[in-house]
């Protein structure tokens, strides 16, 4: 059985290496984050999909 961690309510984006994994946790509007949990080929894709959005200035 996993560990219960408690709420960590609000905090800054997050990226940790946990295990084998990495995990975000961005906070979201309206209050708490959003927990994602991928591996790192899945992390690599997120961030060439992110550098290919284009800004807004």
């Amino acid at each position: 059985m996993a560990a219960m961690k408690p709420r960590t309510g609000d905090g800054p984006l997050e990226v940790t290496k946990e295990g084998r994994g990495i995990v975000l946790r961005m906070p979201i509007e309206g209050g708490g984050r959003l927990v994602v949990e991928m591996t790192p080929a899945e992390a690599s894709a997120l961030g060439k999909a992110i550098q290919g959005c284009p800004t807004v200035n």
